[in-house]
Formats: C-alpha cells, sequence, structure tokens
C-alpha cells in the first residue's frame, strides 16, 4: 500500500515540475520584454531630450543673429538715406557757388555781397564734405558688420547640421544598443532559468520525500511547522536539518553559475490571519513573518551561504495561498517561501 502512495506522488513530481519550469519562463519571458521596453524608452528619451536641448540652443543663436543682421541692414539703410541727403545738399551748395562766382565774374556791383556769400558756401561745403565722409565712413563699417554676421550664420548653419547628422548616427547607435542589449539580457535569462532549474532539480532529489514541502509556482514553500515551533522564529530540529540540505545545494549551485549573474535566494516568511497575543516576544504577525525569514537567512549564512546572495523578506497575512477562514486554508498559509531570482 505504500509503494503504491509512493507511485503516485513520483507521478506527481514528473509532472508538476514540467509545467512549472514552463509558467515561470513563460513570466520570465515578459519581465524581460517589459524590462527591455521600459529601458530602451529611457535610453531614448534621454538621448532625444540632450540632442533637443542642442538643436533649441543653435536655432535660438540663429534667430538672435537674424535680428542683428536686419537691425545693422535698418541701419545702413538709414546711413545711405542721410548720405544721399548730404550728397543733394552738397549738389545744391555747389550750384549756388558757381552762380555767385558768374555774378562775381561779371562785375556786378553786388561782387563783395556774392564774396561774401561764396565764403560761406566755401565753409558749408567743407562741413557738408567732412558729414559726407563720416557717413561714407559708418556705411562701410556697417557692410563689415553685416558680412560678419552672415558669416556667424553660416557657421551656426553648419553646427546645426553637424548636430542633426550626430543625432541620427546617435539613434543608429542606439537601436543597435537596444538590440545587443536585448541579445544580452535574453541569454542571461536563459542562463538564471537553466540554473533555476537544476536548483528545482536539486532540491527535488533532496526533499522530495516530504509531504509538507511543496512547489507553489517558481518556489519552493515549506510549512511552518515543518521549520518552526508554534509562534516561534526559532529553528527546530528537523528544520535545521532540513535548511542545511538546502544550504550544501545552494554552496554547491553558486559554484557553477558564471559571476555576472548576480543571483539571490529570497526567503519569504508568511503567517495565517490569525493574530498574535501582542504579550509574547511579536507584536503582530509582520514581525513574526519577517523574524522567520530572518533567522533561515542566518541559518544558511551559518552554513556558508553568502550574506550577499540572500534576501528575508517578511508578508506577514497578506499573501495568503487560501484566502478562505478554515483551518485547513490557515494551515496551508504558514508558510516558507523559497525562489531563487536575480537582483
Amino acid at each position: 500500500m505504500a509503494l503504491a502512495r509512493n507511485r503516485r506522488s513520483d507521478r506527481r513530481v514528473d509532472y508538476w515540475p514540467g509545467f512549472v519550469d514552463a509558467m515561470a519562463t513563460l513570466l520570465l519571458a515578459i519581465m524581460f520584454l517589459l524590462s527591455v521596453f521600459v529601458l530602451a524608452q529611457f535610453l531614448l528619451s534621454q538621448e532625444i531630450s540632450g540632442k533637443d536641448a542642442v538643436l533649441n540652443r543653435l536655432n535660438s543663436q540663429i534667430n538672435e543673429l537674424t535680428q542683428l543682421l536686419a537691425l545693422e541692414r535698418s541701419n545702413r539703410q538709414d546711413a545711405e538715406d542721410q548720405l544721399l541727403a548730404l550728397q543733394a545738399s552738397l549738389s545744391a551748395a555747389e550750384a549756388e557757388r558757381s552762380r555767385l562766382e558768374s555774378l562775381l565774374a561779371a562785375g556786378s556791383g553786388e561782387s563783395e555781397a556774392a564774396q561774401s556769400q561764396i565764403g560761406d558756401l566755401e565753409a558749408a561745403l567743407g562741413d557738408e564734405r567732412a558729414i559726407s565722409q563720416r557717413a561714407l565712413s559708418q556705411v562701410e563699417l556697417l557692410n563689415r558688420q553685416i558680412l560678419a554676421l552672415r558669416q556667424q550664420i553660416a557657421a551656426l548653419e553648419d553646427a546645426l547640421e553637424v548636430s542633426e547628422e550626430r543625432d541620427r548616427e546617435s539613434n543608429a547607435k542606439i537601436a543597435d544598443l537596444g538590440r545587443r542589449l536585448n541579445v544580452a539580457l535574453a541569454q542571461r535569462v536563459q542562463e538564471l532559468n537553466r540554473y533555476r532549474s537544476d536548483f528545482f532539480g536539486r532540491l527535488r532529489e533532496i526533499l522530495s520525500d516530504r509531504e509538507n514541502i511543496r512547489i507553489v509556482g517558481d518556489r519552493f514553500v515549506f510549512q511552518s511547522e515543518v521549520l518552526f515551533p508554534s509562534g516561534s522564529a526559532d529553528l527546530n530540529p528537523a528544520g535545521a536539518t532540513e535548511m542545511a540540505k538546502l544550504a550544501a545545494a545552494l554552496i554547491e549551485l553558486g559554484g557553477e553559475i558564471p559571476g555576472e549573474i548576480n543571483w539571490v535566494l529570497r526567503v519569504d516568511g508568511h503567517t495565517d490571519n490569525v493574530p498574535v497575543s501582542g504579550t509574547g516576544r511579536f507584536a503582530d504577525n509582520w514581525e513574526l513573518s519577517s523574524a522567520r525569514a530572518t533567522s533561515v537567512v542566518k541559518y544558511l549564512i551559518s552554513q556558508g551561504v553568502p550574506p550577499e546572495r540572500l534576501v528575508a523578506a517578511g508578508f506577514g497575512e497578506y499573501q495568503p495561498l487560501d484566502p478562505a477562514d478554515t483551518p485547513e486554508a490557515r494551515d496551508r498559509n504558514r508558510r516558507i517561501e523559497l525562489k531563487l531570482t536575480e537582483r
């Protein structure tokens, strides 16, 4: 009769782990795709933000220089208009001087007055010529400034073109980086998957003879009664024996996993929904579940498991396997879960 039960138990162990591995692989693939999408979006947004800032700055400089160029053109037009007005005044003054010289040559009685007017016109003509020369110099200066502004605008437009070309090259590099990252992440997920399967296989070999140790999804589940006395966080002798087996398997597996895979064993403590009395060592189920997870972790460390490969977490009664309010459900919910994952 016992042999028949053992055979039925073996058949359950053979089928269930395969289903668990398939579900774990599917879940990891989905998590991997989500992680790659988020990382790619983050890298792309960072790169685009930097390029947009450079382009905006260059466009702003071009706009400022364009406005300066328009202002310089306006100033040059004003100077040219002033020069034309001065030249017109100079021409009129020279015409008046010619008329007065003609009167003087004719020997009219107004020669002295004409001579005086000619002197005044000569002085005025000198002033007009000086003003006209300054206007010409100003126009020449404005022409040089306009040429310099045009050269600056051309240089900025060239810089903008170079920046846009670099932006296109950066986008191509980001796409290539994303592809290589996808390949690298896929390889790491596959490697961790393989070692997780090995870990599950070894734990099944050393722990499969215990009815109160189960596999749920991608986790090994120990009923609390296997490891701890009721209401306590101190490992009992039977629990210490089971954890010693687990530590040996972890140490052996840790020597095989490549260093670039940053794996950890997460130890999760869970309680049922019956509150603790609050008068003893623990104030509530949070403290009890956390203390039990920590107790397992410390024992594994004492057996030689590296501390950096272990994580302890307490969930109280808030992650039940069975939400029913029955003694059987509470028995299932009091547990320690072990999960090999990546940090």
